[in-house]
């Protein structure tokens, strides 16, 4: 080999060399959710983080090395940088201290401070620093690099509320210890302090006693599944498990290392027939009893006027705090049917030793549950423990110490913070997520209902205008349940989960003068990405197209957007768009009587994002007045959905109805000039089962000048006839073709459920209407 030759080989090897070792570099984005509560950046150089830095903790503190260990497995796991972790030195330069000497009344405040030096993250307490800890790894992007580009801040920050909580059920499905772990580690990542744990219920019992063996033995095992919505058919599969207190303890530990408490839940006197199943003497009939096969709510439940019954919750309370060190326990409390204590002999008996009385506020039966729980509230304050329950527990009188969880609204927990009781917000309508999260429920996992997109959680305020600010105090958080009568796999728990813990924990944390929903979109982008690091499963309806479609004179402009930028298609036929149709880049202008079909395709055509189709006509997008009112817990976004051109499917929590019970729907669309119409239609839906009923009657009015108007078509529907119907109907009135300005529609609904229908007859009927068309 000539020496020419040698040095050539010597010239590419070194620049080999040189490529291998090149540094690539990401940079640090500081917002990210929850959003801190004060971030002061700084116009210096920034601090350069490799794997020459070290984490440091204090001297013995061996909750710091815990945090510290996290911290540096955070990291790695992002960047691939790993760092050494260190008791603390003189060393002040290339260090990420740990410390907690940092001055706040609020034990979980921190501040995390970056130079061009080190980075210091200080905490009221250990739990402060690993929140601080929190921040740091979330604003560190999801990149293999050499280093990490983090410029200069302060970031000063406190949560806003205490308890920081989410809920899951293990009693319907069960899911493995591995699993559990998993979805502590996914509270950690969102800020939250508490995990709430829900062990019993009529389907499972998953709680190993070594007083009752035979509640693991025979209470943990149902012998088959309904399969669907109680369709009466069943996979004839054996299904069950148990967590032991080895188990159940190990839980614990993790979570306390993450500064997450576990409360546990043995729901009582209700919600108890998979204890029943094994001891049927614990019940009014004395069964015979089985593990529960379907779901709903039983009927059969503890005997309150049997003695045995309080032996058996002393017991059991008693084991669950030897294993639970935390200061709550629920006791549930909630949907605890009193049609047993009505006719039990054993019951009537007791509540005429207790001089029970029917009055104005209460049953005799309901004072008799609040003696249950009063019950089951001093077992605990022997031990210490305090009980929470959910807000059925306000029924007969609430136990003193107390704390309600307000699921079925806020009004609980109002109640109870008015009365000088500490409560905890997680209302269904707001916080249940195992609703549906998108509209399109043809295309998701089966759920139980209801619909809970991110952007509704995410608007939730805790706390009630009407509390004084010393009774605000007795709010003490938030929190959000999953029950999985339809979730079969943990998997679909982290589906249904997320990112709508995202919007959850900017509602715990972040102060509500700093929220902001558009601001939230951008910065939740970079956190699914960690999801995606870690493998967990996600749902993508936040990159869904959103609209906003406004009417001008003889046409309809609609604007399109996504959360990412994904390039968005569209046709005007009707037919599926592909990334051969037309690309919308600016505000479409088309007529009243066209159909859009949109949808944005992200990832280079491998994912496509919903979009709904939108069949317009003359009231789409005019200004409507709602002169009627809206039912509250069906207002959504007002009367808006019944003129945005999309129409309502089969599930009537999707927001896309609106309800009215007790009241008319009565507005007035304004068509912005004189207009030729000839027909006036709306769509209804009519779920019997649900209460929800046809119109009773449907008029029009036509007006000028908006303020005298006359009837120019009206239409008398019948009674509903016997037979549970579940269908949307289209009602439509045509008249002599006429030009008008204004459109008064009237629709009334059912003011007394017919007596076919046992459950209801008699009472106010539902009446949900979408989408008023004009022609």
């Amino acid at each position: 080999m000539t020496i020419k030759s040698v040095l050539t080989c010597l010239v590419g090897v070194l620049s080999l060399i040189s490529c291998q070792t090149t540094t690539k570099s990401s940079k640090a984005d500081y917002q990210i959710v929850p959003l801190p509560l004060e971030i002061s950046e700084k116009a210096t150089e920034a601090f350069s983080l490799t794997a020459s830095t070290k984490i440091t903790y204090p001297k013995g503190n061996e909750v710091l090395k815990k945090n510290a260990e996290f911290l540096s497995q955070y990291i790695e796991k992002q960047s691939g940088i790993k760092l050494s972790v260190t008791e603390q030195t003189e060393a002040t330069e290339n260090i990420i201290a740990l410390k907690t000497d940092f001055a706040s009344e609020n034990k979980e405040a921190y501040q995390l401070s970056v130079n061009q030096k080190n980075i210091t993250i200080n905490g009221a307490s250990e739990a402060g620093v690993f929140y601080g800890i929190q921040t740091l790894r979330k604003s560190i992007p999801v990149e293999q690099v050499n280093a990490v580009e983090l410029h200069s801040v302060t970031i000063t920050d406190t949560p806003r509320f205490g308890y920081r909580g989410a809920h899951l059920d293990v009693a319907r499905h069960f899911f493995p210890i591995d699993s559990i772990k998993i979805f502590v580690d996914m509270l950690a990542l969102h800020n939250m302090n508490t995990f709430h744990w829900h062990l019993t219920d009529d389907q499972g019992w998953r709680i190993e006693s070594k007083k009752y063996p035979e509640l693991t033995q025979v209470g943990s095992k149902r012998k088959e599944t309904v399969i669907g919505r109680n369709s009466g058919e069943y996979d004839g599969k054996p299904y069950g498990g148990f967590y032991t207190q080895d188990q159940l303890k190990e839980i614990v530990a993790y979570a306390k290392d993450r500064h997450i408490t576990v409360i546990p839940e043995v729901d009582l006197p209700g919600h108890m027939q998979a204890a029943l199943a094994t001891y049927p003497e614990l019940g009014c009939t004395g069964g015979p009893y089985e593990v529960w096969t379907q779901w709903g709510v039983s009927d059969d439940v503890l005997c309150a006027g049997n003695q045995k019954v309080y032996g058996f919750i002393e017991d059991i309370l008693n084991e669950v705090a030897d294993i639970f060190p935390s200061e709550y326990i629920h006791i549930g409390g909630d949907e605890s049917p009193k049609v047993r204590w009505e006719k039990c002999p054993k019951c009537q008996l007791k509540i005429k030793e207790l001089g029970f009385k029917k009055d104005a506020h209460h049953t005799a039966e309901e004072y008799l549950q609040s003696h249950v729980i009063s019950f089951a509230e001093r077992v605990l304050a022997k031990r210490g423990r305090r009980i929470i329950g959910w807000d059925e527990i306000l029924e007969g009188g609430i136990a003193p110490n107390a704390t309600v969880m307000s699921w079925r609204g806020i009004e609980g927990g109002t109640f109870a913070a008015q009365t000088g009781h500490d409560a905890i917000m997680t209302p269904m309508s707001f916080l249940y997520f195992d609703y549906y999260q998108s509209q399109d429920t043809e295309n998701e996992p089966l759920a139980i209902g209801g619909y809970v997109p991110v952007e509704r959680a995410y608007s939730f305020e805790p706390v009630p205008e009407v509390l004084t600010p010393e009774k605000r105090k007795h709010i003490l958080g938030v929190q959000a349940n999953i029950w999985t009568e339809y979730i079969k796999t943990f998997k679909q728990v982290q589906y249904m989960a997320l990112p709508r813990f995202a919007a959850l924990a900017e509602v715990q944390w972040t102060q509500p003068e700093k929220k902001n929903y558009p601001d939230f979109l951008k910065r939740v982008v970079p956190l699914i990405k960690i999801y995606e690091l870690y493998g967990y499963n996600y749902a993508t309806h936040i990159f869904d197209l959103k609209s906003d479609i406004t009417a001008t004179k003889g046409n309809i402009e609609v604007s399109f957007a996504t959360v990412d930028n994904a390039p968005i298609y569209f046709t005007l036929d009707g037919s599926e768009p592909t990334e051969k149709s037309e690309k919308y880049s600016q505000p479409i202008k088309i007529a009243q009587d066209v159909q859009l079909r949109a949808v944005g395709i992200r990832e280079s055509g491998k994912t496509r994002i919903f979009a709904e189709d939108f069949k317009f006509n003359k009231a789409t997008a005019r200004p409507i007045k709602m002169l009627s009112t809206i039912y509250p817990s069906y207002k959504y976004n007002g009367e808006t959905v019944l003129v945005d051109g999309s129409t309502g499917r089969e599930n009537f929590k999707t927001g896309r109805w609106i309800a009215f019970s007790g009241d008319d729907l009565e507005a007035v669309i304004d068509l912005g000039s004189a207009t030729e119409v000839s027909k006036v239609a709306f769509n209804a839906n009519v779920i019997t089962g649900d209460w929800i009923y046809d119109a009773r009657s449907f008029s029009v009015a036509v007006s000028d000048d908006g303020e005298n108007f006359r009837e120019v078509a009206s239409e008398a529907y019948p009674s509903e006839k016997e037979g549970h119907k579940s269908e949307i109907r289209t009602h439509a009135l045509s008249f002599e073709t006429l030009k008008t300005r204004f459109v008064k529609v009237k629709i009334t609904s059912e003011r007394s459920i017919p007596d076919w229908h046992t459950q209801a007859k008699g009472k106010l009927g539902f009446l949900f209407v979408d989408e008023i068309t004009i022609e």
